[in-house]
């Protein structure tokens, strides 16, 4: 598909049947997906997805573009031999909350300190799905899973604070379900260049159900979510309510807005540059404090292959190419085909000398 024809959500969609279970957050993920690749003009011969294992990783099964299918946590690796061989693709890395911060957590660390201009969608169900149940790194302690029969005792991880802590430059936070506002949170991913992060809080319904209803659920959804938009004031609540700095202990507290005047309540206004509050947004905790969801933190900086492309450009110039002098440069040898043939039958006569030999 060349040429330039607007492309619709479908025409992203494979002939590949969706087997996912039943009502799992994953298929809403792939809508919204399949949707903003079209709104934002991409194109699939010019669009790589690369996954790892787990539910999430079979993704790429499902999206007409190219598409690899990798081994357990090694994503980020492939696609950063994606990237450098050809910089102008769009690289997507699908990966799960155990896939990308179990084993692949130090692919995941490196690939972000590294800033290679790709996005990565981690879709966080707190759970091993595809495996059985058994709980992952994001798992809360008290989670009881075959793996945890008494329940886990581990702290769990946070992958918004582990992707700021790896130097990530783009951290957002979305929910499956929240379809209106994920294609601009996958747009602004797309549109940042180096290493995107992205959150999806991903409900598995057949071994974690509703493990965020209590955040997500749309009863709830207004006093205990806080969607962030930079050069707005944090607010949440249907503007009754918002977040303010304690300078005193610096940690966000929650204060009321009376008549929507939200400065004399002295309220944050988002800066997405702000690294210190953003660490403090991804820590937050309900029922505490609200989730704070959309694009939490963004601070672009020189992307890896750039990087690495003008120092290939400058380490090139004023040089020849010639493979024969690089691959005899330093300590060669020659092989002497007369003694290699003396050396082979006097190997040969001990061999059998060997066997003359009486045995004991």
């Amino acid at each position: 598909m060349n040429d330039m024809t607007p492309l619709k959500a479908a025409d992203f969609a494979t002939d590949q049947e969706v087997r996912w279970c039943p009502g799992c957050g994953d298929y809403a993920i792939l809508k919204g997906m399949q949707r903003t690749m079209a709104e934002m003009g991409a194109r699939p011969e010019n669009t790589v997805f690369v996954s790892g294992i787990g539910c999430s990783s079979r993704f790429p099964y499902y999206m007409e573009t190219y598409g690899f299918h990798t081994i357990h946590g090694r994503a980020p690796a492939v696609a950063t031999g994606v990237k450098l061989a050809n910089p102008e693709l769009d690289v997507w890395i699908i990966t799960g909350d155990g896939d990308g911060l179990s084993i692949g957590g130090n692919h995941m660390l490196h690939l972000l300190r590294r800033n290679l201009d790709c996005q990565v969608l981690l879709f966080n169900n707190e759970i091993y799905g595809l495996t059985k149940g058994q709980y992952s790194p994001t798992s809360r302690t008290g989670t009881r899973s075959p793996s945890t029969p008494y329940g886990s005792v581990d702290a769990p991880a946070e992958p918004c604070a582990f992707a700021l802590g790896a130097n990530g430059r783009f951290i957002a936070r979305c929910i499956d379900t929240a379809q209106k506002q994920m294609p601009g949170i996958l747009k602004r991913a797309h549109a940042h260049k180096g290493a995107s992060f992205v959150e999806l809080y991903q409900n598995c319904i057949v071994y974690n159900d509703d493990v965020f209803a209590d955040f997500t659920a749309k009863p709830v959804a207004a006093d205990s979510q806080i969607w962030l938009e930079h050069g707005e004031p944090m607010l949440f609540s249907n503007g009754t309510k918002g977040l303010r700095l304690n300078r005193d202990d610096l940690r966000l507290e929650i204060v009321d807005v009376v008549d929507g005047d939200w400065q004399a309540a002295d309220v944050l206004v988002h800066d997405e540059t702000r690294k210190q509050i953003a660490h403090m947004l991804v820590e937050m905790r309900h029922p505490d404090m609200p989730v704070a969801l959309g694009v939490i933190y963004c601070d672009p900086a020189p992307s890896f292959e750039q990087d690495m492309r003008t120092q290939n450009i400058e380490a090139a110039k004023g040089k020849v190419v010639d493979l024969g002098a690089l691959i005899r440069k330093g300590q060669t040898w020659e092989v002497n085909q007369k003694k290699m043939r003396e050396g082979n039958a006097h190997l040969a006569a001990a061999a059998d000398e060997n066997k003359r030999e009486p045995s004991l």
